[in-house]
């Protein structure tokens, strides 16, 4: 029984991602709830890891499993939330019904969807990439999904404009597949000299946290970012480039 444990914790993520995006898309859209689900999808998925080097129990098909959800979870119901959020921003009380729409009415409402695809090529390249055994090439679908899903708890969200939102889609699906090293939060050891840039991002993340709660979760991802920039440039340290 204990092979099929992780699988079962993947396709609990999968389910998330799926809830998080029939939520997002429906009439009674909620955004805080979608943002819910992808936060348990992202449980889901460090407990199946977790679990199956437990269990010591990890396959292929564990792993394709995984990109799978990882794919509807992180990939699609970020997509969702975005694209909802344009909507809202461009439509909310200002349209009369059969009021016919402008073509780029819909290229902005539906551009997020790029994360999708960017998602499922940075998913497969992860697959087929050696170097990335202790780091990432790229910033993580996880990182980039929290990213978007944290735009719910922006403040004055009404007055960003759309555009805005959606050059940063765009920006941060190069990033999922740029070869720009970013660190992982796995620790071969809990030395402070081996591991100054994920305690520094540790810490900094929790400050965030404490003064401005959820909002604080776009900033940790910036901060996620610059801190692997930085420890590529300045500290190379990134065993994914090492070995």
């Amino acid at each position: 029984m204990k092979k099929h444990i992780p699988n079962i914790l993947t396709l609990c993520n999968l389910l998330c991602g799926v809830f998080a995006v029939v939520v997002a898309t429906s009439q009674f859209a909620s955004l805080e709830w979608t943002v819910a689900l992808i936060f348990c999808g992202a449980v889901f998925d460090f407990c199946d890891g977790f679990s199956a080097r437990l269990l010591k129990v990890s396959s292929p098909i564990g792993k394709e499993l995984d990109s799978l959800a990882d794919l509807v979870t992180f990939g699609f119901a970020p997509a969702a939330i975005t694209s909802g959020i344009i909507q809202h921003i461009l439509f909310a009380g200002t349209l009369v019904e059969n009021e016919p729409l402008e073509w780029y009415y819909y290229a902005l409402v539906f551009f997020p969807y790029i994360i999708v695809a960017f998602s499922a090529l940075r998913l497969a390249k992860f697959n087929i990439d050696e170097r990335q055994t202790c780091s990432f090439i790229g910033l993580p679908t996880p990182a980039n999904a929290i990213f978007f899903a944290s735009f719910a708890f922006m403040p004055n969200l009404d007055y960003i404009p759309v555009i805005i939102i959606d050059v940063l889609v765009l920006v941060f699906s190069v990033l999922l597949v740029s070869e720009i090293p970013m660190f992982s939060l796995k620790f071969k050891n809990y030395s402070w000299n081996d591991n100054k840039i994920r305690y520094g991002f540790l810490i900094l993340a929790v400050l965030l946290l404490a003064i401005l709660q959820l909002r604080a979760l776009t900033y940790i991802i910036l901060c996620y970012i610059l801190l692997s920039v930085i420890e590529n440039l300045f500290l190379k340290k990134n065993c994914s480039i090492e070995e």
